[in-house]
């Protein structure tokens, strides 16, 4: 009897590593490249990962889905917060439509309301011109107070997935919450692991949370054409290190 039953928490345990997925955030030609390189289950395009991620251009969306990756494209029209104007609410809408033109595979957005909950009128407006696009709710998340409220008003909208730290400003703060957000959501809603995401907490985060996917970016700090007058510092694509990470996923 014991026997039997190990072998089929094994079982279970090898269904789920294979249900799990990687996502990882890409910023650049390069990690584009890499993600395809390595066979990551989808990238979140963005550009100015300094900034915690915009919008990228129609060339580099259109780029990284001809290059054959699941592509979903981060929507946000500046940095900082995410209680926008109605102008910011129609740049943001008329970039979900041309991610759509371009054949993207889905969009990853978020806005708040001035009382710091998510802005279920507005999102409204986003999942219909997003149509048959999958949505992502992305890290404004963290900005809420309550995550099962949050987190109903997404499923009831009909968003597939949130990206989320759970709450805090990194995972390591969130697990707790995480852990609780996985057990409420009852696969209503995907739950993505995201924010500081590193060798050290990786594993933990798989085996803890068991989440539907794990979303990080692999970058460091890297001096960008050191010898002009424009040089500046960015976030980088450390190829070795993302492999390091999805290994200790898979392995």
């Amino acid at each position: 009897m014991e026997v039997v039953i190990f072998h089929g928490l094994l079982l279970m345990k090898l269904n789920y590593i294979k249900a799990m997925k990687l996502e990882l955030c890409a910023a650049s030609i390069e990690a584009i490249q890499v993600a395809k390189e390595l066979r990551f289950d989808r990238i979140e395009l963005c550009q100015s990962l300094e900034q915690g991620g915009i919008t990228p251009s129609p060339g580099l969306i259109d780029y990284a889905v001809a290059s054959g990756v699941e592509t979903h494209v981060l929507i946000r029209p500046r940095p900082g917060g995410f209680l926008y104007t109605r102008d910011e609410i129609e740049i943001i809408l008329r970039d979900i439509w041309e991610c759509k033109e371009l054949g993207a595979h889905g969009v990853v957005v978020g806005c708040l309301n001035k009382y710091g909950e998510i802005n279920k009128e507005v999102l409204t407006l986003m999942m219909n011109k997003a149509g048959d696009l999958d949505v992502t709710f992305h890290r404004a998340f963290d900005d809420t107070v309550n995550y099962k409220r949050s987190l109903d008003v997404l499923i009831d909208c009909g968003v597939k997935r949130v990206l989320s730290s759970g709450l805090g400003s990194n995972v390591e703060l969130g697990m707790i919450n995480l852990k609780e957000m996985k057990e409420h959501a009852n696969g209503r809603i995907e739950i993505m692991p995201g924010g500081g995401v590193n060798l050290n907490n990786i594993a933990r985060i798989a085996k803890e949370v068991k989440p539907d996917a794990i979303h990080f970016s692999g970058t460091k700090k890297y001096v960008l054409d050191k010898n002009s007058m424009f040089s500046e510092t960015v976030l980088k694509i450390d190829k070795d290190k993302v492999a390091r990470l999805q290994k200790v996923v898979l392995a």
